[in-house]
């Protein structure tokens, strides 16, 4: 039987902001997770897609963000994507080109046939497009997103969605210390 190939794309600040929202901290172990995610199935490669805290204005949380991407990288199957932050007049800096990296490599790697599966983690409709053009190209696509901001629209138009909000899944994640 031949083994189902599956991409793993990570909304890395989508991620991280359910998390905290809903079980109060982020430090998820990511070897594990991406192994629960991908099951039985072949993983080719996980993306991890953010963007960089301005290390000027916010040290502290640059050198923890610097060290968990050093802590991603020593896994071979993980690569780190980043967009940027741009400063807005009122409220706090917005990420840029995350979004767009994402849709773009569901799409770019479907057309290749890199993958069979794709493993979407993120709560963001906005990938509903680049979903379809993946499915048109016959590729299955999973959702992985927590119930409290799940996307009706993604879960509608995705083959499958996860929730991640099984205490027993959770216990699996968190980094052993």
């Amino acid at each position: 039987m031949k083994s189902n190939r599956v991409i793993i794309f990570i909304d890395g600040s989508n991620l991280y902001h359910n998390l905290v929202e809903n079980f109060g901290k982020a430090n998820i172990n990511f070897s594990e997770f991406v192994n629960l995610l991908a099951g039985k199935n072949k993983i080719v490669k996980v993306y991890y897609y953010n963007a960089p805290v301005n290390q000027k204005e916010k040290p502290d949380q640059y050198k923890r963000q610097q060290k968990f991407y050093a802590s991603l990288k020593k896994n071979p199957k993980i690569e780190i994507k980043l967009g940027r932050l741009e400063k807005r007049p009122n409220g706090p800096p917005a990420e840029k080109g995350v979004d767009v990296k994402i849709a773009v490599d569901i799409i770019t790697f479907a057309y290749l046939n890199v993958y069979d599966t794709a493993i979407l983690v993120s709560g963001d409709a906005d990938f509903v497009p680049a979903i379809k053009a993946a499915q048109d190209f016959g590729k299955q696509v999973i959702n992985v997103s927590f119930p409290k901001t799940k996307s009706f629209h993604l879960n509608q138009t995705c083959n499958k969605t996860i929730l991640l909000d099984n205490e027993k899944i959770s216990k699996i994640l968190w980094k052993k210390k």
